[in-house]
Formats: C-alpha cells, sequence, structure tokens
C-alpha cells in the first residue's frame, strides 16, 4: 500500500509541472483576451475590468488587420477539410491496396515515401513554391492542400497500413468465397473495420493543414486567400501591435481544432494504437 501512494506521489509530483508548464501559457493568452491594451501588461493574475469588448472587435471585424477575418478563418476550415478528406481517400486505398490486394511493389513504394520524411518538411517548402508556381497554382487554395496532402499521405499510408495488417484474413478469404470483388471487400469488409484508424488519421491531416504556417505564407498571398494561421503573423507587423486582439484571435483560432479533438479523442487513441504497432 504504501508502495502504491510513494508511487502516486512521484507520477503527481511529475505531472503537476507539467500541466501548469502546458495550462500557462494558455492562460496567459486567455488572460490577454479579456484586458483592454493598457491593462495586459499589467502583469495582474486578473485583470481589474474584465471585457469581452476584444471578441466582439474580432467578430466585427472593428481592426485594421481584422477585415477579411471571417474570410480567412473559412480558407482555414476549407483546406483543413479538402485536405483531411483528400490524404484519408489516397491513404485509404493505398493501404489497402499495399497490406491487403498485397500489390507488387506496395512496400518498396510505401517505404520510398516514408524516406521522404528524412528531410525537413522546410527544406522542401522553396521545391514546392517552385512547382506549384509552374502549374499555375500559386495564391490558389488548392496549392496549400496539394502541399500538406503531400506531406501528410505517407505517415497516413503507414499507419493505416500497419492498422490494416492487424485485420483477420479469415474475413476476406470468406469474402471472397461469397464471391465479393475488391471493391465489395474494401467497401463491405474494409472499411467498417477500420473506421476508428480513418478517424484519426482524418483528424491528423486536418489538424495538420489548420496549424500550417510556413507553406501557406509561401503559396498564399491575397487577404482574401490566406489562412487566419497567416494572418495572425501580420499582427506583428506594426510597431505597436494589439496583442490584446491578436490573443483573442489566437484563442478563437484555438477553439475548433480542440473541440474536434475532444468530440473524436475516443477513435483518435483507439486508431493511433491499432497503427502504432505491428502484431
Amino acid at each position: 500500500m504504501n508502495r502504491k501512494l510513494l508511487r502516486e506521489a512521484r507520477l503527481w509530483l511529475i505531472a503537476i509541472p507539467i500541466a501548469l508548464w502546458t495550462l500557462i501559457p494558455i492562460y496567459h493568452i486567455f488572460l490577454f483576451s479579456i484586458s483592454t491594451k493598457d491593462s495586459a501588461f499589467s502583469g495582474k493574475l486578473w485583470p481589474d475590468h474584465p471585457t469581452l469588448r476584444n471578441f466582439g472587435t474580432v467578430f466585427r471585424e472593428e481592426h485594421f488587420y481584422l477585415h477579411h477575418f471571417w474570410n480567412q478563418i473559412w480558407n482555414s476550415l476549407w483546406i483543413a477539410l479538402a485536405v483531411g478528406a483528400i490524404t484519408l481517400a489516397v491513404a485509404t486505398c493505398a493501404a489497402f491496396a499495399i497490406s491487403r490486394l498485397k500489390v507488387r511493389g506496395g512496400r518498396t513504394v510505401m517505404n520510398a515515401a516514408l524516406f521522404t520524411y528524412f528531410i525537413p518538411a522546410a527544406f522542401l517548402a522553396v521545391p514546392m513554391y517552385k512547382a506549384m508556381g509552374a502549374y499555375g497554382l500559386l495564391n490558389s487554395r488548392w496549392s496549400l492542400v496539394l502541399a500538406m496532402v503531400t506531406l501528410a499521405s505517407p505517415y497516413a499510408i503507414w499507419v493505416l497500413k500497419q492498422a490494416s495488417d492487424k485485420l483477420p484474413w479469415e474475413l476476406d478469404e470468406a469474402a471472397r468465397i461469397d464471391g465479393a470483388t475488391p471493391l465489395q471487400l474494401f467497401r463491405l469488409v474494409y472499411m467498417p473495420l477500420m473506421t476508428p484508424s480513418l478517424v484519426a488519421i482524418g483528424i491528423y491531416a486536418l489538424l495538420l493543414a489548420w496549424n500550417e504556417y510556413l507553406y501557406a505564407f509561401l503559396l498564399l498571398s491575397k487577404d482574401t486567400e490566406v489562412t487566419l494561421a497567416v494572418a495572425l503573423g501580420n499582427f506583428l507587423a506594426a510597431d505597436d501591435s494589439p496583442w490584446e486582439l491578436l490573443m483573442t484571435t489566437g484563442l478563437i483560432y484555438a477553439l475548433p481544432p480542440a473541440a474536434i479533438y475532444y468530440v473524436f479523442k475516443r477513435y483518435m487513441q483507439a486508431g493511433l494504437t491499432a497503427g502504432a504497432v505491428k502484431a
């Protein structure tokens, strides 16, 4: 009993500092968002006169840097959903072909795709920019979608392939004996059993695109086309940056992915665990 209490005490001693380290920056963002510009840097743990005026300013687009707020957050959402859907479609079909259909050269292609992760994504930004320019896709949301799908797909294929390898082969054999075609096998057997992993990978790709800054900054330049992540960087261009509005906008921007994660948390944990190790 004493050993159990001692073990729990050690875990709490580790968990509490980590929790504080994680939550304090979030608390400061919230503190800025409910403070006026004059009191934002007062150093107090709670403002004397908390206000929600900053949220109204953001929602009504009343500041110079916020004139396209709703358009930019829509760009972020559109791009994130497109990246999630396309990555999921590509990775699902590829993993099924490699794992269940055993297509020739499938593992080689997957390993070659994973090899791209040895190169930092930042080093690929300039070649990606030139490629998008050559195809006339610069300043188009599709340029960022294609770039993010390229970055997300290798890992997505690997995770889904590992999860697919753990499915019983007897199900495939039984379906083929009943006369199922590969497409029916994919739709009626593979997809339902892979649901947790598919949800996890879809959300992974969505959040990757939602939080992307470098590629969005390079490939998109129009105020009406950029994502909100890039627009937030514009706040820092001024000599007297409106920090209270920056933090308010950042807090609003962080809410959708947090909500998505907590709604699908059960699928995320089950899906990523299923593809983490090979049986």
